[in-house]
């Protein structure tokens, strides 16, 4: 094999040691390696362009300025603003993020400059690592703030999650290495481990357990990740330290205790937990992860697929009640679909993977500012909202960190594997490069803009494969399916894989169309609320810039709509069962509808959310009948 992804998979190969811990659960679909993936032109590449630029922009220098400072090395760097002020108890988050989301985008787009930019800062922090020492601080730690802090977590004092940092340098690093095949990353990592073992080996089972009660981020994951890498069972061990018994245990009983919680403490929680099945096979972590990812998925997500209220889960009998300004953080679904894709490896459903495009479409891709880069922290649901953005150097909120990894790994999820099938689960326009079969395959589409994707297969000789693809349950109309310009039969039905089970010659197409209609969603507790989807896609009333003008756009988390001149809430006036049939498409456009005489105050314009950037918006509205 020649050219961009051989050199990856000679440079991935060499640097990632086998899994010794292996994989002992049943996993009846693994994903491709980021690098195997390559985007083509579309939405998500343009997006994970955009991202890509931003992290170009930023210094390495100034996201080590406090690491130095804490292990006493000279910098003259300028520290970044906003949560990485060095004063700020949770700097130092952003450059875990920011190790990841380069090894990441570097995997995604094989830009040597990135891989230039993590080797450098993997070197620093090695340096920093051990200077730590002559501050007074134990072997092995690293942070870019006192291991004071941690002191603080354990005597229960008010700190700002310092084990939630932690978390993020070290999964970063564990990236580097995986990713750009950076083997310091993995010293300096395993160094870190042990001090972490020397912090909560310390600790009775009682005291550990209260230090759970402040944020960790996912400890428990990237410890298990790395006894996936080095079969250490005392890795192991470690990871379970992070065993949240106050959350897992009504869990692992099929009891939902999520009311009242931060809700992104606790997905990572079970991140954590799903990983720890997939690497020792025990049931009890197989049944917290999954009954967490139903009761959050199928119960607690709003339309666009996002959660939460004020970063809290409520009880989902009060749903209207909850439709402000500070709904659906960002980071919280980053994590729902890192748990969704370990749902789908153990279970490879359609319905698994309808969820994970309606938060990819609706909340990851509408997350991101077209023409800036910058990111949302609160993606608000309040009717006549509108999106607020951060900014390059003065923000890096948790959901800027994990807005920098969401757009780079767009490619870890369109495919999966097991033996001879290939799942085909995402409509975006991408090249799958399957090195143990031999075979390139190309997925040309103009998805979601029109309703159809072609699958060409490129190989040398014959190869015989399955081809599994996603039957959405969207697609109530039925699909049409072509085989080398062929109409072929479809039986199975939507919420389904179609399978294509056969011999493949270099060249073969596959044409699939998905028609996309109308339908509506209604509130859990309130028939009356209700959204409106064409196809996977969340249509959003554009309200327009009334009374925007002057409103501070950036820099802020939520908008400040006590601030905001005000407007006439638009609701809607008709009979349920006709409600879809007054929404008619705008001329000229595909995705576009106007209401025809049941909207109120006057007929409303309804496009897909992720192109509402600036304007107010309304994605739930009140339906009144007829007759009021």
């Amino acid at each position: 094999m020649k050219g961009v992804f051989g050199f990856l998979l000679v440079l991935i190969l060499s640097a990632q040691t086998a899994d010794p811990a292996g994989e002992i659960s049943t996993i009846k679909a693994k994903p491709f390696s980021v690098w195997q993936v390559r985007l083509t032109d579309g939405p998500f590449r343009e997006a994970m362009l955009r991202d890509m630029k931003y992290l170009m922009m930023l210094e390495p220098d100034r996201l080590l300025h406090t690491f130095r400072l804490t292990a006493g090395l000279p910098s003259s760097a300028k520290p970044y603003g906003g949560w990485e002020k060095p004063d700020i108890e949770l700097r130092g988050h952003t450059l875990g993020h920011y190790l990841s989301a380069c090894s990441l985008m570097y995997s995604s787009t094989a830009e040597q400059d990135l891989r230039t930019r993590v080797n450098g800062i993997v070197a620093e922090l090695a340096r920093i690592q051990q200077a730590m020492p002559s501050r007074g601080f134990h072997e092995g730690y690293l942070a870019a703030f006192p291991e004071e802090f941690f002191d603080r977590v354990d005597a229960g004092q008010k700190v700002w999650a310092p084990y939630y940092t932690l978390h993020k340098i070290m999964a970063g690093l564990l990236d580097a290495h995986q990713h750009c095949g950076n083997r310091q990353a993995l010293e300096v990592l395993l160094k870190l481990a042990d001090w972490v073992q020397f912090r909560v080996d310390r600790l009775t089972d009682e005291q550990q357990q209260r230090v759970l009660d402040t944020e960790f981020g996912g400890m428990m994951e990237v410890l298990e990740n790395l006894y996936g890498v080095t079969g250490n069972a005392n890795h192991l061990r470690l990871a379970r330290k992070f065993d949240h018994r106050k959350v897992f245990d009504p869990l692992a009983q099929g009891k939902d205790p999520l009311n009242g919680l931060h809700a992104n403490t606790q997905i990572p929680k079970a991140i954590g937990a799903a990983r720890d099945y997939e690497l020792t096979g025990d049931k009890r972590y197989h049944d917290i992860a999954t009954f967490f990812w139903q009761r959050v998925a199928h119960f607690r997500s709003y339309v666009i697929g996002g959660n939460s209220d004020g970063e809290l889960f409520f009880p989902p009998e009060t749903f209207s009640r909850h439709l402000g300004t500070t709904t659906t953080e960002t980071c919280n679904t980053y994590n729902m679909l890192k748990l969704t894709r370990h749902i789908f490896m153990w279970e490879p459903m359609a319905e698994t993977m309808d969820f994970y495009e309606r938060g990819l479409f609706n909340h990851i891709l509408a997350s991101q500012n077209p023409e800036t880069g910058m990111m949302t922290y609160y993606v608000p649901l309040r009717p006549n909202a509108h999106k607020t953005f951060s900014t390059p150097e003065d923000s890096f909120w948790c959901c800027v960190g994990t807005g920098m990894e969401n757009h780079a790994k767009y490619g870890d999820t369109i495919y999966f594997h097991s033996g001879d099938e290939l799942y085909v689960n995402l409509f975006i326009a991408s090249e799958l490069d399957w090195v143990d079969k031999g075979v390139v395959i190309s997925q040309d589409t103009k998805f979601p803009e029109f309703d159809t994707t072609q699958l060409t297969i490129k190989t040398q000789k014959p190869v015989r494969l399955a081809l599994k693809i996603r039957y959405p349950s969207w697609a109530r109309a039925g699909v049409h399916l072509y085989l080398n310009g062929k109409r072929e039969p479809v039986t199975a039905s939507p919420g389904a894989y179609i399978t294509i089970d056969r011999k493949w010659n270099n060249g073969d197409k596959v044409l699939i169309g998905f028609p996309m209609s109308l339908h509506m969603e209604t509130m859990p507790d309130d028939p009356s609320i209700v959204a409106f989807l064409y196809g996977p896609l969340v249509l959003a009333g554009d309200l327009g810039m009334e009374g925007l003008e002057a409103e501070k756009r950036y820099g802020l988390m939520a908008p400040q709509m006590e601030k905001t001149s005000s407007i006439e809430i638009p609701v809607f006036r008709c009979d349920a069962k006709q409600v879809l049939t007054r929404l008619l498409r705008e001329p000229g456009t595909r995705m576009t509808f106007r209401t025809a005489g049941s909207g109120i105050p006057g007929n409303l314009l309804l496009k897909p959310f992720y192109q509402v950037v600036e304007s107010r918006y309304t994605i739930y509205w009140k339906l009144h009948p007829p007759e009021e």
